[in-house]
């Protein structure tokens, strides 16, 4: 079935939206040309459990204020560390009382990044950039930078509930199985509700627009796009007709039309790359232009771009479609013969 968007407009940020019977959306502002992430609340007896919880802003706090105002916050579910995702858990831990839950790999990712600590911090990632030849320029200003990630996830709660793939939550009337994705995030845990037929997808499945996929400076060749494109592909087990509710544009209903369009969607930026690296060696900070088609500038971009990039070509490496070259400390490309 294509892709059927049922609801037409987003709640008003504050508010809530019923989306299915005991299940309600939220949107809330991020400072970034992705304006918004969407936040789930689900009805949990007496209370509710809030699935993410926004960036780190004032503007979300208090829109969090409108929203719970009357309402009990038993829990928190956060389906990966990203700071849109955990930026105010800890805010929500202190102001409500709402303890974590996520899984493991996310609530570690999350302490080392923000703690700084090597090689998840800044000049280990900087280095990689600088081996897969983008330009000192750019360079420098991811270095002047700094620890983003701090700023957007200011405190982590000191303790968590571990969720691992499979597990049955009871929340309210309703059980929600989790489903744990990999290459967006390390152990990124989307929700699934089969009485509701609802999926809470996170950032695995957006409608409109591809998630982000990176290499990353702690594991530099793995290939992080293919355990994406195998997770999603997990996720056509779930019936054609479920509702996703994901965590940036509008819920649809067409699950497997949607991964199959994210497939066609990479096929088409790994024939962009074949292409441009059969004219010859090329490095990912040549590449960038190629796979986005514009100019990459700003250094929140740089940062997703570059490890996008590499991402992408480790992925045809592995499959034997391009051949990796070390020319003067800088990581190239070539075609295969």
């Amino acid at each position: 079935m294509p892709l059927d968007h049922p609801f037409d407009t987003p709640p008003e940020t504050g508010t809530t939206r019923p989306v299915a019977p005991g299940v309600h959306w939220l949107r809330m502002p991020l400072p970034f040309a992705l304006d918004h992430i969407n936040l789930w609340l689900l009805e949990d007896g007496e209370g509710f459990t809030a699935v993410d919880t926004g960036i780190a802003m004032d503007a979300v706090k208090q829109a969090w204020k409108s929203a719970l105002a009357g309402r009990h916050l038993k829990r928190q579910i956060v389906t990966h560390f990203h700071p849109d995702h955990l930026g105010l858990a800890g805010w929500l831990e202190s102001e409500y009382g709402a303890p974590l839950w996520m899984t493991q790999g996310e609530y570690l990712t999350a302490s080392v990044i923000a703690a700084g600590l090597a090689p998840f911090d800044i000049p280990s990632m900087v280095a990689l950039f600088v081996r897969h030849g983008l330009d000192a320029e750019r360079c420098a200003a991811l270095a002047a930078r700094g620890n983003a990630y701090r700023r957007g996830v200011p405190v982590i709660p000191a303790t968590f509930n571990p969720l691992f793939d499979g597990d049955t939550l009871r929340i309210g009337a309703h059980e929600w199985a989790v489903i744990v994705g990999h290459g967006h995030a390390p152990e990124h845990a989307s929700l699934y509700c089969a009485e509701l037929k609802v999926l809470i997808a996170g950032d695995m499945l957006l409608p409109r627009i591809s998630t982000n996929v990176s290499a990353y400076a702690a594991a530099p060749e793995l290939d992080t796009l293919k355990l994406y494109l195998d997770s999603i592909e997990r996720l056509t087990a779930l019936p054609e007709d479920t509702l996703v509710l994901p965590s940036h544009g509008r819920p649809f209903r067409g699950l497997h039309a949607r991964v199959a369009e994210l497939h066609a969607h990479h096929d088409a930026r790994c024939a962009d790359l074949l292409a441009a690296c059969a004219d010859g060696p090329r490095s990912a900070g040549d590449l960038l232009e190629v796979l986005f088609g514009r100019p990459i500038d700003d250094p929140h971009q740089t940062l997703f771009a570059m490890g996008e990039a590499i991402a992408h070509l480790n992925y045809l490496e592995y499959q034997n479609r391009l051949q990796r070259r070390s020319e003067n400390g800088t990581i190239h490309y070539a075609a295969n013969p």
